[in-house]
């Protein structure tokens, strides 16, 4: 079905025979000025698009802005699905589609024709070579029965592909036996079947995620003379942007391709995971995913999700998508997992992250004095003397299983401020992370209204300052098991009182001996 140009030039179309040529207009002669041709290849739902090009000469450009043809994986138009961009002399590589649309797109501007390229392609019912950064690959016909004596290979990887490569099968259902002398999957850590074998599967247990240790992988899918079964669908993509594990105390990171379209397709996971006795908190630096379904509300094509804990068992702590402008969250425990999920179509630039290991930080006042505690495993790595309040001399004590600081507000860089028509105590307690010549220094305010007795802590310096919009209090009321104050230090408080009350009660004794001795002059 070619369209009709508005210089009368056939141009583009759907093609949806098995196989069949196309080609650039007037080819092999001169292509048009200002010509935009688009050609949507459709085959049986289960089998995908091989597409090669015999020749290719367009306008160079070092970044195509000018003549050039677009290969995508899918529909049109959406940059999740892009393959590639070409001009040049040098052709694209052969492409095979992870499902059974393909869409190519040849753009000429109003100056430099060339000779243009011509295409060929094909319906693969199984197997083909997979070169984008992800991608679905099914049995023959799912989820219909495969058929009887089948043979195919995906080999995944080349062009685009640099790092590892991860594998998650959806559904498996085939038939079983011991050993898999039947019907089976196997799977190899490079591109052809010499590589090192990472599996063999059949049955119906679902095959675990799989990663390989180069940027290649083969899927080898066979069946016998008799008894099938459903078959599989598995999806691909680049583990390197895409499964990640944190450690460090602070970090960033980012959906795969940002701030450019992240792929369709995708279930990311990066899992933050901390010493023990810490918190995660993340703050979303930008985020812009496919926005909400008009039929329901809810984040049901691409959204990213937070979970409590390492795994997607944990508590939900959010699910977001659109473009929205979040606040912070932060763990109940020292680990956190964010799950990216894409569709097929219809991508967005993503995200991008910065998290901070936050110190469980006890904090209380008289109105005299600052406690403050630490649980020792939270800092385990640390000597007390990197932790302190105000200046060094000011350094923590080890007291059971917590650093402790137990200061008057006229020591260790106190000073009293007014804030919101409030006099308060203010200071900053240190946490000294630093190695080597690395510095590394993170800074909590302390603060008490001594008449309420009220105090909080808030950081002010951890994850890089001007990436965050405003410091975030940490505390929220925290409450940890084991770290009560003792109970010589809540005497020690209630004291602290006491004095503060008999010395005003004195005073006034002494007011009123004065007055009554000026009277009895």
């Amino acid at each position: 079905h070619p369209l009709l140009c508005p210089t009368g030039i056939k141009c583009g179309g759907v093609l949806s025979a098995s196989s069949g040529n196309f080609s650039s207009p007037n080819f092999p002669g001169l292509y048009p000025y200002e010509m935009e041709c688009t050609w949507l290849i459709v085959v049986a739902e289960g089998s995908s698009v091989l597409l090669s090009f015999s020749h290719f000469e367009l306008e160079y450009h070092d970044t195509c802005a000018y003549d050039y043809l677009q290969v995508y994986n899918g529909a049109a138009r959406d940059q999740g699905n892009l393959l590639g961009t070409f001009c040049g002399h040098s052709p694209p590589p052969p492409f095979s589609s992870a499902w059974h649309v393909m869409a190519v797109i040849f753009r000429s501007d109003r100056h430099v024709a060339k000779h243009g390229f011509a295409a060929a392609y094909r319906k693969d019912a199984c197997g083909g070579q997979l070169t984008g950064l992800s991608g679905e690959i099914t049995s023959p016909r799912y989820p219909e029965s495969y058929p009887n004596d089948a043979e195919c290979r995906w080999s995944i990887g080349g062009a685009g592909s640099s790092g590892p490569l991860t594998l998650v099968f959806a559904d498996f259902q085939m038939e079983g036996g011991q050993g898999c002398g039947f019907d089976y999957v196997a799977l190899f850590d490079g591109p052809t079947v010499t590589a090192p074998r990472l599996g063999r599967y059949c049955g119906s247990a679902r095959p675990p995620r799989t990663i390989s240790s180069t940027p290649h992988l083969l899927i080898i899918f066979k069946s016998d003379f008799n008894i099938g079964g459903r078959g599989f669908k598995a999806h691909f993509y680049s583990a390197g942007e895409c499964q990640e594990v944190f450690t460090a105390i602070k970090g960033n990171f980012s959906s795969p391709q940002y701030p450019s379209f992240y792929p369709n397709n995708l279930k990311c996971q990066w899992s933050i995971h901390l010493p023990p006795g810490y918190r995660v908190k993340v703050f979303f630096l930008d985020l812009e995913l496919e926005g909400r379904s008009s039929l329901t509300g809810g984040c049901d094509y691409d959204h990213l999700s937070a979970f409590d804990g390492g795994t997607e068992n944990g508590s939900l702590l959010g699910q977001w998508c659109g473009r929205e402008s979040l606040a912070p969250i932060t763990s109940h425990s020292n680990q956190l997992l964010l799950v990216l999920h894409t569709d097929r179509n219809t991508a967005k630039k993503g995200f991008s992250i910065a998290y901070v290991g936050v110190v469980p930080i006890n904090i209380s006042c008289t109105r005299t004095d600052f406690h403050i505690q630490i649980p020792v495993q939270s800092l385990a790595q640390l000597e007390r003397n990197k932790i302190y309040l105000g200046t060094p001399s000011c350094a923590a004590r080890v007291v059971g299983r917590n650093f402790k600081i137990h200061t008057r507000f006229d020591t260790c860089g106190t000073e009293s401020q007014r804030r919101n028509n409030t006099s308060v105590i203010v200071s900053i307690l240190y946490i000294d992370f630093s190695v080597g010549d690395h510095e590394d220094i993170h800074q909590y305010e302390v603060q008490c209204e001594p008449k309420k007795k009220e105090a909080s802590v808030t950081l002010i310096a951890g994850p890089d300052p001007s990436r965050l919009s405003q410091a975030e209090n940490l505390v929220d009321a925290q409450q940890w098991e084991g770290e009560a104050m003792d109970a010589h230090e809540i005497r020690s408080q209630d004291t602290s009182d006491i004095v503060f009350i008999s010395i005003c009660i004195l005073a006034g004794l002494l007011m009123v001996i004065a007055v009554v001795g000026l009277v009895l002059l």
